[in-house]
């Protein structure tokens, strides 16, 4: 490609002519009669009646044939080809095309309907106006589709040139709508819980902090909602759900993006049992209205979404992949295990959070079909239940898919009295230095001495089901603008 600055030169050069002429490159209305799908759609029509249409859109190519240009006009909706005629539209008009327009410019064109010789559908233009004078050329062969950090830098180039890019983002869009459709048809109410929030809580994860110079206070963006929803549970509502941003200062890698999309809801008087019926239901009901069927490719391989699935055992599965019994070995004992496996430690690591690390590099990736992990160690998640026949594990499920974790879900806790026991030992993890551990929330537990129903509580990350849904090794191949080192 010829230089870019001398290329951006030119073309302001061009803007200044178009001013000159007094011309507005930059309109602020236009007036469309019909969106390109459309004219597709109605061509025989539209072309018979030799009814004027007037479409607008971006030229994406330009091709010149003595006397005429034949180029092609782009809209969010389809393309079409227009023809440029010299003796249609005026000696002056056509200059004025060919001289100013350039691949990369909106246009308005007015004109009828015919067909070329090919049979090629086109608009046969007999006026057209800027609608915007771009001033940096398109690439002609998007180098992004090689370069992958340049496709995520460069989204709306991306886009443009990159069909499979642009279906998942629209396939994202239609399966957080049915997910909504099918809450609201299960009786649960959408709201709204805050980003800034004065405690971080609902998850272990590192927050983004930031200052109010309004109340001169110090609050973080949350890193789940969970808390929130739960005090609403409190306030009588009986299903609530939310969809929406949770904020994470850590790693970013495949699986992982700082600022990511949750769905979390709360059902009253249900078990993490209900929940998992529910689950199966919801996917049933997702997998039918977006593909017609439960069977779909991830990465080469058949995932079938068929129910039941398999409800697995954490203690087992962890005893069969690595050979270790959990029961068995004390927090040092499993430290020592980890670290023969390669895996770093943090100091004050606890004997759950060790069993997690060793889960998810020799367990996690051999689970292909759908299943519910069930059952983890107590300490795991200090806002679940214990389970009644063994209160050394918990009452919670994970879905795992294609080795990613894409659902966590448990029955909730609600004895203010062992949550607050738990708080404290997250407390003291926090003070001697661990930033990741849940804090002392003093509101949220007057909120349980208040009294919170029986409740089952769900959290799905919306980022990686799209990925599994949309065949994409990475979330940053579904989220538009993910966050990259700066060059």
């Amino acid at each position: 490609m010829a230089n870019l600055p001398e290329i951006r030169k030119n073309r302001l050069r061009k803007l200044k002519k178009i001013f000159d002429l007094g011309l507005n490159p930059y309109p602020q209305r236009t007036k469309r009669t019909h969106e390109i799908n459309r004219v597709l759609e109605e061509f025989s029509k539209l072309a018979k009646k030799a009814q004027e249409i007037i479409v607008i859109g971006r030229v994406r190519t330009l091709r010149e044939h003595g006397g005429a240009t034949f180029f092609d006009i782009e809209d969010g909706s389809g393309k079409i080809q227009a023809l440029l005629r010299k003796n249609k539209i005026g000696e002056k008009g056509y200059q004025f095309f060919r001289e100013l327009v350039d691949i990369g410019d909106f246009l308005e064109v007015r004109g009828t309907l015919m067909k070329t010789k090919t049979g090629e559908k086109t608009i046969e233009v007999s006026d057209f106006e800027f609608l915007v004078k771009s001033l940096l050329p398109l690439p002609e062969k998007w180098h992004g589709l090689q370069d992958i950090e340049e496709r995520y830098r460069k989204r709306y180039l991306d886009l443009l040139f990159n069909k499979e890019a642009r279906e998942k983002f629209e396939l994202r869009s239609q399966i957080i709508k049915t997910l909504r459709e099918f809450l609201e048809s299960e009786g649960f109410l959408e709201v709204e819980t805050p980003i800034l929030q004065p405690i971080y809580g609902g998850a272990e994860a590192r927050p983004f902090k930031t200052h109010l110079n309004a109340l001169d206070i110090d609050l973080y963006l949350r890193i789940a909602p969970e808390l929130y929803l739960k005090r609403l549970l409190v306030g009588g509502f009986e299903k609530v759900y939310e969809i929406g941003k949770c904020f994470r200062n850590e790693g970013i890698d495949k699986a992982h993006n700082p600022d990511f999309t949750m769905l979390e809801f709360y059902w009253a008087y249900a078990s993490y049992k209900d929940m998992m019926r529910l689950t199966e239901k919801m996917f049933g009901f997702l997998m039918k209205k977006i593909f017609g069927k439960l069977e779909i490719k991830y990465q080469g391989k058949k995932i079938n979404f068929k129910t039941p699935w398999p409800r697995v055992e954490f203690y087992e599965l962890f005893k069969k992949e690595t050979k270790l019994s959990l029961e068995d070995l004390s927090k040092e004992g499993l430290a020592r295990e980890a670290k023969k496996m390669g895996i770093k430690l943090e100091r004050r690591a606890q004997k759950a959070e060790i069993a997690d690390k060793i889960y998810k590099k020799c367990c996690q990736p051999k689970i292909w079909q759908p299943s519910f992990l069930i059952h983890r160690p107590i300490g795991t998640f200090p806002l679940a239940k214990a389970f009644e026949k063994n209160p050394k594990k918990l009452a919670n499920f994970q879905l795992v898919v294609a080795g990613w974790e894409i659902i966590n879900a448990f029955s909730e806790l609600n004895n203010p009295v062992e949550q607050r026991k738990r708080f404290e030992e997250q407390e003291k993890l926090h003070q001697a230095g661990l930033e990741k551990a849940q804090r002392m929330d003093e509101d949220f537990l007057t909120a349980l001495e208040y009294g919170m129903p029986p409740a089952a509580g769900f959290g799905l990350g919306i980022d990686r089901l799209v990925a599994m849904l949309t065949d994409s090794n990475s979330l940053r191949e579904v989220i538009l603008f993910p966050t990259m080192r700066p060059r």
